[in-house]
């Protein structure tokens, strides 16, 4: 079994988490806002911190995107069984939230496509 990048993913994932818990409370409500997501964001980019100072032994990176494999299906099956009438009656922070993460990624997709088409070959 692979274990190469678990300490990684899992301190991405702790703090992610924590990054989660405290926007909650900033915005003033009892819940974790985005944290899976900031791990995941915080993972891409250590990963790729690392992978361009040449600190990531190749086990190691193969275990990062092993792991990374099986971590987005898991989020996205979490997701899906999620009560959503229940966030939409939560008020305007699951709508904000969920147009932010929609339009967000959508604007920084030509950047980052920029940013590995530089770095290509």
């Amino acid at each position: 079994m692979t274990i190469y990048g678990v300490a990684i993913l899992a301190a991405c994932y702790l703090i992610g988490q924590w990054i989660g818990a405290e926007l909650g409370a900033i915005l003033g409500i009892d819940a974790n806002v985005g944290g899976v997501g900031f791990s995941m964001l915080l993972l891409m980019l250590v990963n790729s911190y690392m992978h361009r100072r040449k600190l990531l032994a190749p086990m190691t990176e193969g275990g990062i995107l092993f792991w990374s494999n099986l971590y987005i299906p898991v989020i996205v099956a979490m997701s899906s069984v999620q009560n959503v009438s229940a966030a939409l009656s939560g008020g305007a922070v699951a709508i904000v939230a969920g147009i932010l993460v929609t339009i967000i990624p959508m604007v920084l997709l030509p950047f980052v496509v920029r940013l590995m088409n530089r770095k290509s070959p």
